[in-house]
């Protein structure tokens, strides 16, 4: 029961991260089909694809009634984003942070981190309107990044490039991947439910653990591979865009199809993304740069909530 289990949870997981790669790429094709600027798709599209593994096991699993896999899973990426990929990928590479990025985006993750923390704990639980709210703050984000993008300057050249595939074999791969998503999360959510029955575990740890390390494994991966190609500044804009989604769109789209119970325990869990959001800010506020100090002492304060977590 228990390998089976594992292999479900590493299957939902390699369905779900190529799915999610794969969906990113249709998309962004038929966007440049229909003359979308490249610099908009990814802005939009592609961060959107980032997150969409958080956003199909945390909405599957609350209509499952895993609520504690959802919360926990938002948080637990959330966290782990900061402290362990940006923390493993300053103590690499020191990291420049762009100056809306210091002043605008990671001041506005650590707002609706603190709303979060509100809305868990009016009632201990995140209900259709907050997940409204959420919405209505996604798509004030949503304004900024549009406006954002029409400021920069995009390479025409870009924004001209011919579509890499005809429009219906992007529709397929749209319609393939979306298919291999929904059986990830289907396959993670029972998986990993099924690993905190056999061995005591809580849907909570599991959420802030396996899942959150699974779901986060793209970003991870983007990150790492940037600061070992000399790109590390793309690092932390992608890391603060993607945690804004977990919470705006994941969350907030889950509580507008069920109610997501808010345990009193994920106050502290929450508490920890406040605190991560912190340290990045004072982290790179002054020089506008992150650097391996500021990393080591990142990757040391995940270890201690880790140890938390699990005692």
């Amino acid at each position: 029961m228990m390998i089976k289990s594992v292999l479900l949870l590493v299957a939902g997981f390699v369905l779900l991260v190529k799915g999610a790669d794969w969906f990113v790429e249709g998309s962004a094709s038929i966007a440049r089909k229909f003359g979308i600027p490249e610099l908009v798709i990814g802005l939009t599209i592609v961060a959107m694809g980032t997150s969409m593994p958080e956003a199909a096991v945390s909405i599957n699993a609350a209509i499952n009634g895993n609520a504690g896999i959802a919360v926990g899973n938002v948080c637990g990426s959330n966290i782990m984003n900061i402290l362990v990929i940006l923390g493993i990928t300053a103590a690499i590479m020191a990291i420049k942070v762009q100056k809306s990025t210091v002043k605008i985006e990671i001041p506005f993750l650590l707002l609706v981190t603190i709303l979060l923390f509100a809305f868990g704990k009016s009632d201990g639980e995140i209900r259709s309107f907050e997940g409204m709210a959420f919405w209505a703050c996604f798509v004030i984000y949503l304004i900024y990044l549009y406006i954002m993008s029409q400021r920069g300057e995009s390479d025409p050249a870009e924004d001209s490039k011919p579509m890499d595939r005809p429009v219906w074999q992007c529709l397929i791969i749209l319609i393939v991947t979306a298919f291999m998503i929904i059986k990830g999360s289907d396959f993670i959510v029972t998986g990993a439910s099924n690993i905190a029955s056999a061995i005591g575990l809580s849907d909570r740890i599991i959420g802030l653990t396996i899942v959150a390390f699974g779901t986060s494994l793209p970003e991870l991966v983007t990150c790492v591979t940037a600061a070992f190609k000399g790109k590390a500044d793309l690092a932390i804009g992608n890391i603060v865009g993607s945690n804004i989604f977990n919470i705006l769109f994941v969350l907030g789209t889950t509580a507008l199809i069920t109610p997501v119970e808010f345990e009193t325990r994920f106050l502290t869990d929450t508490a920890f993304c406040i605190l991560a959001v912190v340290m990045l800010w004072l982290g790179s506020v002054r020089k506008r740069e992150l650097g391996r100090v500021a990393g080591v002492l990142m990757l040391g304060v995940y270890t201690g909530y880790f140890i938390y977590v699990i005692l």
